[in-house]
């Protein structure tokens, strides 16, 4: 099977015929982004791709690997940029699936490898917009040496560099700023990033100048992004193949849903046209779209991930098809997360009913382990301010949030860690679990002194809990969290997620 680069569609006679090839090859590189993950090539890449396509845009995304284990620029790379979107989903009723071949990469870069590169970025004419998503645990602040020809580890620490090569190179031209748009899904995300950098400005004793120029020629903007985008198809690659008559080692699935809501923007819509191309693109402010979707939708995610795979199932669909775990997640939404929500009842309901038919969509194989990746962090992001909230209304212990927690703490068991990367196991088998550095540390050490009993499960608690390292604050002194959450972890480790879920259940139940 031929693999997917720009000589495959040379010559119309050997040209798969399912796909489009539009080259934008002409165009200059205007977009740096950090990240090059699924969701970004499913969504912003994608959508740069539409603009280009009606030839109101006309510029490419040159993509910057943001961490050290990343393996998608050498494909990236090897096949030109190119890669190719499957848009799934129900639409008025009807079954539908597009086939999409995006062109907007130019190539990527791995920026502990080609740092010089990166840096000459920074000084193009053309470069306009910086997009990312690093995730939670890429939106963090981590103490590091800054050294012009070293590539800084974390993505605040590389935006910093960025920016301040090129204030250095247009001599501080406050024409010369970048509109900065992250897609990380974290409240007031470009505010907090500004921070960030100008904290690594401060931690680097750039010039005051520098600063300065920051606050006054970039545009850091807060955005929420809403669109399943699940992860490589491993399982269906061989039936796509065929369908497209070549391997695509980056293939994207996403649902046909998509929402991008983008603060501030009345002097930004004509440079980033995305209405004009048909996207469901707001530039309003995120606080209201972001708390339906944040509240209904990823926290929902995050708290029943580790629940479903611990249970033995591996995507979303198969836990919504299945009558216990799809007890456990309508329970969670609808007793714990919607009463905390200040909206009329029919529209949370509405959205909440929304969110259960995408998790149910026939399509998408959204797997949960990918869901799990940096979920100590996305937990933190995510859930934590609904049981905070819990909490300050005098509710004591949500039942579900606590054994999602418990959960969680259960999923990231490691057996080894490196880098903020290790293995859990399930069924004699390894999965893959990913979260900040320190974290992962920490959690290897706390679960090495496990030994099985409901005392150890008592103190792993209290020690992960009170780490204001991992959470920003001491978890383990609010209200019954810390019993009710050892009490769930002791339940899973010695009677199995299965059944230690049915007691949950069957507890809430006998309270009606």
């Amino acid at each position: 099977m031929k693999t997917l680069n720009k000589q495959l569609f040379s010559q119309t006679e050997t040209s798969p015929d399912k796909v489009v090839y539009y080259d934008q090859g002409a165009y200059p590189e205007r977009v740096v982004q950090f990240g090059e993950g699924n969701f970004l090539r499913g969504f912003v890449d994608w959508m740069i791709h539409e603009m280009n396509k009606r030839g109101i845009f006309q510029g490419r995304v040159v993509a910057i690997q943001p961490t050290p284990h990343g393996k998608v620029v050498p494909k990236l790379n090897e096949q030109d940029g190119l890669y190719t979107l499957i848009q799934q989903g129900i639409d008025q009723g009807e079954q539908v699936e597009k086939y999409e071949l995006i062109s907007s990469i130019s190539r990527g870069i791995n920026p502990y490898e080609n740092w010089e590169q990166v840096l000459e970025l920074a000084t193009a004419q053309d470069v306009e917009f910086v997009f990312s998503n690093t995730t939670e645990a890429g939106l963090v602040y981590e103490k590091e040496e800054y050294e012009r020809d070293v590539s800084p580890v974390s993505f605040p620490g590389k935006l910093a560099a960025f920016l301040y090569e090129r204030f250095q190179h247009f001599a501080g031209d406050l024409k010369k700023g970048l509109t900065i748009i992250p897609c990380e899904l974290v409240e007031d995300n470009g505010d907090l990033l500004k921070e960030l950098v100008l904290r690594k400005a401060d931690d680097w004793k750039l010039p005051e100048e520098f600063k300065e120029w920051v606050d006054e020629a970039n545009r850091f903007c807060n955005t929420l992004v809403d669109r399943i985008v699940p992860g490589y198809p491993a399982d269906k690659s061989k039936d796509y193949e065929q369908i497209l008559g070549y391997e695509d080692k980056l293939l994207v699935v996403g649902e046909l849903y998509h929402l991008f809501v983008i603060d501030p923007g009345t002097d930004k819509k004509e440079l980033l046209p995305f209405k004009e191309a048909g996207l469901n693109v707001e530039w309003a402010d995120p606080a209201t779209y972001r708390k339906l979707k944040v509240s209904l939708l990823n926290a929902p995610h995050t708290m029943i991930f580790s629940t479903g795979y611990l249970a033995g199932v591996d995507t979303v669909r198969e836990l919504m098809e299945d009558e216990q775990l799809s007890q456990f997640v309508r329970k969670a939404i609808y007793e714990e997360i919607n009463p905390l929500l200040s909206f009329p009842e029919s529209e949370k309901n509405e959205f909440a009913e929304t969110v259960m038919d995408r998790f149910r969509n026939p399509f998408i194989a959204h797997k949960l382990t990918d869901i799990g990746l940096n979920g100590i962090s996305k937990f933190k992001s995510r859930v934590l301010p609904f049981m905070l909230d819990w909490q300050e209304k005098g509710n004591g212990a949500p039942m579900f949030m606590t054994f999602s927690l418990a959960s969680l703490l259960s999923y990231f068991q490691p057996v080894h860690v490196e880098n903020g990367t290790g293995a859990g196991e399930r069924m004699g088998k390894h999965y893959p679990i990913r979260d900040r550095e320190q974290t992962m540390e920490r959690l290897e050490e706390a679960w090495k002194h496990h030994d099985g009993t409901a005392e150890a499960s008592e103190q792993l608690v209290a020690d992960i809990l009170s780490d204001k390292e991992i959470w920003g604050r001491n978890l383990a002194d609010l209200n019954g969290i810390k019993k009710r959450t050892s009490i769930h972890l002791h339940s899973i480790l010695r009677n199995g997620m299965r059944e230690a879920l049915q007691t949950v259940l069957q507890e809430e139940k006998s309270k009606l």
